[in-house]
């Protein structure tokens, strides 16, 4: 079957407004829609919320650009689509709640076409779901892991394993030697099996986001929680954006294309705290995340 961006295309606006929709009847406040056109070809959609019920910050953006070549991010594992004209679309987003027993969360979907005069397109799909937790909870791991296995389940029973060890090698700080959150999926360059198998395997992930946060959201929102708390999840943070713009090749991505910086970087929390060497008291909740969480330990 014949590759279909529009169809990529419609899908993806829709997503972004349900999501967008169900997210704002969980905080009570409405998201802002800011539209945007990129001089160079494309622009995008992006909803954000600031001082929420629940979000403390959060952006539910969708960006569709074209360019006159790939950008290194882009062609660092494909260095023979180097110099090609692209096309790139996707809903990204990432929701920083101010309860630090609600988790920061990541979730991307994305369709590439990389385009050369005289050749044959070559196209992909990416994206992938990760949970950042400030205190660990063992049910809330749990289910997002297998809601993440339930995305993928009809698509093959390789693609699980495969793409939660993609992720929790991918979203790893190597500098801190540590992961990020407790992962997920994450998965790129797909496009064995066809662009209907890829797309269907894609919308799957994207159709999945909502059961796999928005249970957690419920389920811890209402915990009270003190300033020595909030205080670790500023520092936690820390790590969240050191990642961001170290390593994120989405981030990459955007800012080597020239794309617009205020939807790039609505990833970013809003309050976030570094200390010179500090570690949490030995035997603490604190410690516990680290020691019996940020492992890499298999959830399912």
């Amino acid at each position: 079957m014949a590759m279909r961006p529009e169809s990529v295309k419609t899908w993806l606006q829709a997503l972004q407004a349900r999501i967008v929709t169900q997210l704002e009847a969980v905080d009570g406040q409405a998201f802002r829609r800011d539209g945007w056109e990129r001089p160079t070809g494309g622009g995008g959609l992006s909803c954000v919320i600031e001082e929420g019920g629940v979000f403390e910050r959060g952006g539910v953006n969708f960006s569709h650009v074209t360019g006159p070549s790939l950008p290194p991010s882009a062609t660092a594992a494909r260095p023979e689509l180097a110099g090609r004209a692209f096309e790139a679309m996707g809903v990204s987003l990432v929701l920083h709640p101010r309860n630090p027993h609600v988790p920061t969360v990541h979730m991307n979907v994305r369709y590439f076409v990389a385009t050369a005069e005289g050749q044959e397109p070559v196209w992909w799909f990416g994206g992938g779901m990760d949970l950042t937790p400030y205190y660990g909870e063992v049910d809330d791991a749990v289910h997002f892991h297998r809601t993440c296995q339930q995305a993928l389940q009809p698509f093959g029973e390789h693609y699980h394993p495969q793409f939660k060890a993609w992720c929790d090698r991918y979203f790893f700080l190597k500098h801190r030697n540590e992961p990020r959150g407790v992962g997920g999926i994450f998965f790129d360059d797909l496009n064995e099996g066809g662009f209907d198998h890829c797309f269907a395997l894609t919308q799957s992930v994207g159709e999945h986001f909502v059961n796999a946060y928005l249970p957690i959201v419920e389920r811890q929102r209402g915990q009270a929680y003190s300033e020595q708390q909030r205080d670790w999840q500023a520092y936690r943070r820390g790590r969240y954006v050191e990642f961001n713009l170290v390593f994120d090749r989405g981030t990459l991505f955007g800012l080597q294309s020239g794309g617009r910086t205020e939807s790039i970087l609505m990833s970013m929390p809003p309050i976030v705290k570094w200390r010179y060497d500090w570690q949490p008291e030995a035997g603490s909740v604190e410690a516990q995340l680290m020691s019996e969480f940020l492992i890499g330990r298999d959830w399912v």
